[in-house]
């Protein structure tokens, strides 16, 4: 019979021309091995079978994730339960997390995942095991926001919440604060999402912050900042997460360059983006497609452009509309080019027809009339639709009359001229 190391080393061998015996071979030396395990004493030989079993299951893994197989893989993480009661706990946590990091190459997994971290919970909390417990339910809160399952994951968060502070482990808690930020962010409450991050920041000044935490809470700070308009502010920020980030070669670091070209853009300086995409970290991401996405948007926000505008929200349809964070600011900032582009047409005439600036501008009239009853409202300009016509008729900005005023004025200082006459008059009395 072929020993342990033989099988994995034949197995290994068949996983690119033959999956599936590959597959077989892994299952046998696991089953082999379990067995082994549970009969032997503590010695080399259960030391050597234990070892075995962790690599078949993380090259069983291996194979399921390269064969784009999510239910495949949830049956190995739930094949490890096995081994991971005869090792230790650190060890444990260790393997689950490698096995679950292997969803991440896998497409339309996420359901796959939730439904593999509740039930690896629920068996982390027969076992006892807190602390891969709370790591499990980190992860499954991340998953949830993802989902946008804002009110299942704010009910876990309250729950760990009220574990991790009877523990005082600050590291966890950080990571929860912050994902309470994010889904309170994510439902439009941004005043407990700012408060959520304050905690989460408290809690990092009194232990030490890895520097991927620390890159995740400024991020953090400048989308809210940058939710409040204050771009200067978010623009330092997510630069500090970029750097951050990019010196750890962290792919995320793109999601922080993307958020500095968009300030930019929002602070209307978009000829900045060009000179932005030349320093020496950022050269590498220039050519990437979200990157060329943004410098679409900049270039038709720089010439005024509606019409480019629209163009690039087409083409990069996927790039743009995929983030919440640009999404949202790039409605508003259509919103404010529309306004630009109306205003532009309108300005040069007194009546002019509706059907004729809808046309200019490249939107229906039923558009353009919302948005410039809208403009109207808000004083952008002074004029009225007349929707019998179909014209809007616009009137010049009306000069201040200060008449009224140095009335006022000179009236209270003749009042006091009496008033001190009138005292004087009392004195001499």
């Amino acid at each position: 019979m072929a020993s342990t190391q033989d099988l994995l080393k034949q197995a290994a061998d068949l996983t690119s021309s033959s999956p599936k015996r590959a597959e077989e071979l892994y299952k046998q030396i696991l089953n082999s091995t379990a067995s082994t395990s549970k009969g032997s004493a503590i010695n080399a030989d259960k030391e050597q079978s234990l070892r075995d079993q962790e690599l078949a299951l993380i090259k069983l893994a291996e194979l399921y994730r390269d064969q784009k197989d999510a239910s495949g893989l949830a049956q190995v993480i739930t094949l490890s339960r096995s081994f991971m009661s005869s090792t230790a706990k650190a060890k444990t946590a260790k393997l689950i997390r490698t096995l679950l990091n292997y969803f991440n190459s896998i497409p339309n997994s996420r359901q796959t995942q939730i439904d593999v971290l509740t039930d690896n919970i629920e068996w982390s909390k027969r076992e006892k095991r807190i602390f891969l417990k709370h790591s499990l339910e980190i992860r499954l809160v991340s998953l949830q926001l993802e989902a946008l399952q804002y009110k299942l994951a704010l009910t876990r968060i309250d729950a760990l919440l009220t574990e991790l502070k009877r523990l005082d482990d600050k590291m966890i808690l950080t990571e929860v604060h912050l994902l309470e930020s994010r889904v309170y962010r994510g439902i439009g409450n941004l005043s407990k999402s700012k408060a959520a991050l304050t905690s989460a920041r408290t809690a990092a000044n009194s232990i030490y912050c890895p520097p991927h935490l620390q890159a995740a809470l400024d991020l953090q700070s400048g989308v809210l900042h940058a939710e409040d308009k204050d771009y200067t502010t978010a623009y330092s920020y997510f630069y500090e997460t970029f750097e951050n980030m990019s010196s750890q070669d962290d792919p995320a670091a793109l999601n922080a360059l993307k958020y500095m070209l968009l300030c930019k853009v929002m602070l209307n300086m978009p000829e900045d983006v060009t000179s932005l995409l030349s320093i020496k970290l950022a050269v590498k991401y220039a050519q990437l497609r979200e990157i060329e996405s943004m410098r679409a948007i900049a270039l038709a926000h720089q010439n005024r452009n509606l019409s480019d505008f629209e163009k690039a929200l087409r083409d990069y349809k996927h790039e743009l509309s995929s983030d919440s964070t640009i999404r949202s600011h790039l409605a508003a900032l259509y919103d404010t080019l529309l306004q630009q582009n109306l205003l532009r047409i309108v300005e040069p005439y007194s009546v002019v027809e509706i059907d004729y600036v809808a046309k200019q501008v490249g939107q229906g009239r039923q558009d353009v009339e919302a948005k410039l009853s809208q403009m109207i409202l808000d004083k952008v300009f002074h004029g009225v639709l007349d929707q019998g016509r179909g014209c809007l008729i616009v009137f010049d900005e009306l000069e201040a009359d200060n008449t009224y005023g140095a009335a006022i004025g000179t009236l209270e200082q003749v009042s006091k001229v009496v008033d001190s006459l009138y005292a004087k008059t009392v004195k001499i009395a």
